[in-house]
């Protein structure tokens, strides 16, 4: 039950995203355009004359104003159709449309009900005997104050009856109405009476979520702590978005009346203050204690656990350590994404995130205490910062505040992770095992790049990444349901022992994270491209059951046990196809090579034009964009030549083909001519893979060249075991 509870409230939290993706933009137009609209600021900066009423600035700042808090205003029915999309499992285009009917069907039900029985008057306005705030206008029908609650009712209901009845099969005489028509028409019906039944329901849980919130805002600093503590305890599993959204969002975070309007949620008083700025001697710092914290550990603190994991690194792998941990740092300061710094230490180094939590739960209290009032859109960056605390001005957030509280910060984080790691021999980025690679999210976020531009592929259909995916959460056939949050690729599957983590990191994984049938795999910011290509390769997907872990395992060792057992019977040479610098395969520039997914062998860039047969034998292909070749050499090795990394994008420009397919050649007979200068303008690298595509168990492969090499000589043999 436990677990089938997770795996919901995964889905519900996943599904939080798409509404709150918008926030950021919506945020900015609504900082920017109150900002620059501001008498006070104006003047301040001796912007008369270029922002002052009556030039064509100050009214495009105002139609920026006027947009974002139209987002804003409007949250409730962003959130019906972003959870509707989000818990959908397919046609989501048919959830979203039943949303907005069934939400202004609910909302005009419930109207109906307040007029039948007197709360509104004939006149449209509201009874003296209604207590203020409860009823409100939503989107010109006069309703219930329900808030994002309202729509998240909606959303949630609407994605239920989506995927019940979406591919319902009516008798003949309706069969027109049947499958996806279908949804509209139940969620019509159904939400009626759900607005019929809010009209008695609602009122009383409106003043329980008000008790709530006064409970919440009466309980001072401890109640800060307390939910900085429980947030930031809650990233690994997923679930922090389900956990502050009310707080953000609803009268949990606490009520208040802003320019005539009763506002409930702490982001929303904070933008509803913004907005009517001119009139805010200083914005409430009790609607902002929810998240004015994260900009001193996300701006400040971690850079510092950065710094100190950079310090603690081995000297032969300080170098790739400092490119990550730099990137994952510079993100977690612009954007406020701290994911891929805490995962860097979280799966290697709980006690360190136990750290985290602490010292980032304890900001949250100290920015309250200080009445910083900094608001934001998404996450605590120095992109939010500037615009809703810096750009407003110091009487209205006390931003300045967050400056030496952050340094103490940053030295808190640098001081207490060196010497834990350097304590307890913690295994954090750069200080892995020699045979382990040092990596953060990137990987992915370059695997998702080629899948997506169909690079590194034997035909146009393949996606080795997508592909491999599929068999780390045991097939087609075990999964469920696929989605993903800002990033995590987050899963639902059958059998949670046919889940394989090895293959899943392999794939560029930071890490996986298991809850009974909820599988999220943490990838990094651009796992929407990985979620989509997945979503594509599972359309044609063979309806299988991958091999189990534990069968792939005993595999792998009884292959690794043979191998050292046997011995070479014969060596089978491949020479180089072009003359240049030759490097082991796993150097090569694109993860899917230099993770071998398409076969072993070794990488040679090229500094003459010519790719020539490296061996006797016969052209079995080349590929329409003439950038790769495949060969069979006579002694029956199957090689691909790929020229360069991403090369496929260039359709054939740089590349003279020739040689055909099918035709026998001669060992050193030019079978490409490149432009060399055109491919090094317009290729990300002229890296060439020279790969065995189609290994028997008894081969494997040994480098014999490393650096200068010329066409012709020796590049790798084709070990034969026995």
């Amino acid at each position: 039950m436990k677990d089938k509870i997770f795996s919901v409230l995964q889905r519900i939290g996943r599904s939080f995203m798409l509404p709150i993706a918008i926030l950021p933009v919506a945020g900015l137009l609504l900082g920017i355009g109150s900002s620059f609209t501001n008498a006070t600021t104006i003047e301040t900066y001796g912007l008369t004359k270029i922002l002052g009423d009556g030039t064509i600035l100050h009214y495009l700042l105002m139609i920026m104003n006027k947009v974002g808090s139209a987002v804003f205003d409007n949250l409730p029915l962003i959130f019906a159709v972003g959870v509707a999309i989000g818990m959908a499992k397919k046609e989501k285009e048919v959830s979203a449309l039943s949303a907005v009917i069934a939400y202004f069907v609910m909302n005009t039900a419930i109207n109906a009900m307040l007029i039948n029985n007197g709360l509104i008057l004939e006149n449209g306005e509201i009874a003296e005997s209604v207590l203020e705030g409860t009823i409100t206008s939503v989107c010109g029908i006069q309703s219930l104050q329900m808030g994002v609650f309202g729509g998240i009712i909606v959303g949630l209901g609407v994605a239920a009856l989506h995927n019940r009845f979406y591919r319902i099969q009516l008798p003949s005489a309706l069969s027109f109405f049947g499958g996806t028509r279908f949804v509209p028409i139940i969620s019509t019906i159904v939400y009626m009476f759900v607005g019929i039944l809010m009209y008695f329901v609602w009122p009383a849980v409106q003043n329980g979520i008000f008790a709530l919130g006064g409970l919440v805002t009466g309980s001072g600093y401890a109640g800060t702590l307390i939910f900085g503590l429980i947030k930031r305890a809650l990233i690994p599993f997923g679930l922090h978005h389900v956990f502050y959204m009310p707080f953000w969002q609803t009268a949990v975070g606490g009520t208040m009346e802003v320019a005539g309007q009763m506002v409930q949620g702490g982001q929303n008083i904070f933008f509803a203050q913004l907005a009517d700025s001119a009139n805010i001697a200083h914005f409430s710092a009790d609607a902002t204690r929810y998240f004015s914290g994260e900009f001193i550990f996300m701006i400040f603190g971690l850079p510092g656990a950065a710094l100190a994991m950079y310090q603690c690194a081995k000297p032969e792998k300080k170098k790739a350590a400092g490119g990550l941990l730099l990137s994952a740092a510079l993100a977690c300061m612009a954007t406020g994404i701290t994911e891929p710094l805490e995962f860097s230490f979280l799966f290697v180094a709980p006690a360190l995130f136990a750290v985290q939590v602490i010292l980032a739960g304890s900001a949250y209290m100290i920015a309250h205490m200080l009445n910083v009032a900094v608001g934001l859109t998404f996450s605590g960056g120095f992109l939010d910062f500037f615009l809703f605390g810096i750009l407003q001005g110091n009487e209205k957030t006390s931003w300045l505040r967050v400056i030496p509280v952050g340094i103490i910060y940053f030295l808190l984080y640098y001081f207490i992770f060196k010497f834990m790691i350097r304590k307890f021999d913690f295994k954090t980025p750069g200080r892995e095992e020699d045979d382990v690679e040092t990596k953060l999210y990137t990987k992915a976020d370059v695997n998702a790049r080629k899948a997506a531009a169909g690079e590194v592929q034997a035909s146009d259909s393949e996606d080795p990444v997508s592909e491999a995916i599929t068999r780390g959460l045991g097939g087609k056939k075990n999964i469920s349901d696929v989605d993903c949050c800002a990033t995590r690729l987050r899963c639902t599957i059958h059998d949670a022992s046919r889940v394989n983590d090895s293959i899943l990191k392999a794939t560029g994984a930071s890490g996986v994270v298991h809850k009974g049938n909820g599988v999220q795999v943490i990838y990094g910011p651009n796992v929407t491209v990985i979620k989509s290509n997945l979503e594509d390769y599972l359309e044609k997907a063979p309806d299988t059951y991958a091999e189990t872990e534990e069968a792939g395992e005993t595999k792998q060792e009884e292959t690794k046990n043979t191998e050292t057992e046997k011995k070479v019977v014969k060596r089978i040479v491949i020479s180089s196809p072009v003359t240049g610098m030759a490097a082991d395969l796993g150097t090569a520039p694109d993860e899917a090579f230099a993770q071998k997914m398409m076969g072993d062998g070794a990488v040679v860039t090229p500094e003459e034009a010519f790719v020539c047969a490296p061996e006797d034998g016969e052209v079995a292909f080349v590929f329409d964009t003439k950038h790769a070749i495949g060969y069979m050499t006579d002694s029956g090795i199957s090689l691909l030549i790929h020229v360069g990394i991403d090369t496929v994008k260039l359709n054939g420009e740089g590349f003279e083909v020739l040689v055909e397919n099918g035709q026998k050649v001669k060992k050193g007979q030019p079978m490409l001519k490149l432009d060399l200068d055109y491919l090094k303008a317009n290729a990300p690298s002229l890296a060439t893979p020279v790969l065995c595509t189609e290994l028997e168990d008894d081969q494997r492969i040994r480098l014999l060249k490393e650096g200068p090499v010329k066409a012709g000589e020796p590049l790798f043999e084709v070990e034969v075991l026995n």
